[in-house]
């Protein structure tokens, strides 16, 4: 009797076991790693710096996938819209998932209902930037004093409305009472020419994109929006040094899945990541590109989104900034 009933339980747990028994077999196939940003950028460099680590590690291909437009929203809606099994990911920009929501109503998607959230991964340094041919100010309250004595202001620059370039310039001039006008281009590199022909002043902007012009000297960095300096220039206080804090705001990235992937396989990537995360040159070489690596758990990675909506929220609405 005994060994009959142990015969008609098998049945019954066979169908329990199977999902399990896939998941820890996760992956036994490439894995999609989507970006929202067009490829050659530094997310594109950063996240293949990233699969490339996991492929070995793991034995599967990470397969980059560009998805770019809308300030990161076509990859993210794509995202949403990707089946929970584990085999699609994305590399999400901060302002993507928080900003972008704020500043265009339509996004086809909600970062709270239909990501999985996996790891923090890097942050890019935000620093104050200023043309040194044009502007006089060799440090921040100096560029404040100059600034403000302007009869017609400044006019600071970013590579589009709702970034957080846009924010933070806004917000800085809000905050020390310059006479700021914005102007908004199409990515970064129209902006550094502006500034080298004097069109704009200052910018609250990435430092990865004007790092050649620091070392030739066209480009000065007044301050750095972290909480630390930056390794490359550790001569260029924080902004909190500076005598502006609150400024250690600055975009970052993290991975995410499908709402409903596999808790088993969100943790598993998780651990993966921060685990490559701890390697020396790893971090260097992250550094070289132009951003600090910083993972996290998925806990920890949602309770920094929470953390800092309402900080970007009040900068949006200081900026007005609208895309319809």
């Amino acid at each position: 009797m005994f060994k009959r009933r142990a015969l008609l339980a098998v049945p019954a747990l066979a169908p329990l076991a199977a999902p399990a028994l896939a998941q820890a077999e996760w992956p036994n196939k490439p894995v999609r790693v989507l970006i929202g940003f067009a490829a050659g950028g530094i997310m594109d460099g950063l996240t293949r710096l990233a699969c490339d680590q996991l492929s070995r590690r793991l034995g599967q291909a990470f397969v980059v996938e560009a998805r770019s437009g809308a300030g990161g929203s076509i990859g993210a809606e794509a995202l949403a819209r990707s089946a929970a099994d584990g085999y699609t990911i994305s590399t999400v920009a901060m302002n993507t998932a928080i900003i972008n929501k704020m500043v265009m109503p339509s996004v086809p998607f909600d970062v709270w209902k239909d990501f999985s959230f996996i790891t923090s991964m890097w942050d890019l340094p935000n620093a104050l930037v200023v043309p040194a041919q044009h502007v006089p100010a060799r440090n921040a309250a100096d560029f404040v004093t100059w600034a403000r004595a302007r009869p017609n202001g400044i006019a600071f620059g970013s590579p589009g409305i709702g970034t957080t370039v846009h924010l933070m310039g806004t917000y800085f001039c809000n905050q020390t009472g310059i006479d700021g006008q914005h102007v908004p281009f199409r990515g970064g590199a129209p902006l550094v020419t502006a500034m080298l022909t004097n069109d704009v002043q200052m910018a609250l902007d990435n430092l990865g994109t004007y790092t050649g012009m620091i070392e030739q000297g066209s480009i000065r960095p007044l301050a750095i929006a972290m909480a630390e300096r930056w390794p490359t220039l550790p001569d260029v206080p924080t902004m909190a040094e500076a005598g502006f804090p609150n400024f250690d705001r600055s975009p970052w990235h993290f991975w995410a899945g499908p709402a409903g992937m596999p808790a088993e396989i969100v943790d598993r990537i998780s651990r993966e990541v921060r685990d490559i995360f701890q390697d020396p040159a790893l971090q260097q070489r992250a550094i070289q590109i132009g951003a600090r690596l910083r993972s996290s758990t998925p806990a920890e990675l949602e309770a920094r989104l929470r953390s800092e909506e309402p900080i970007w929220q009040e900068m949006v609405r200081i900026s007005g900034a609208s895309a319809g």
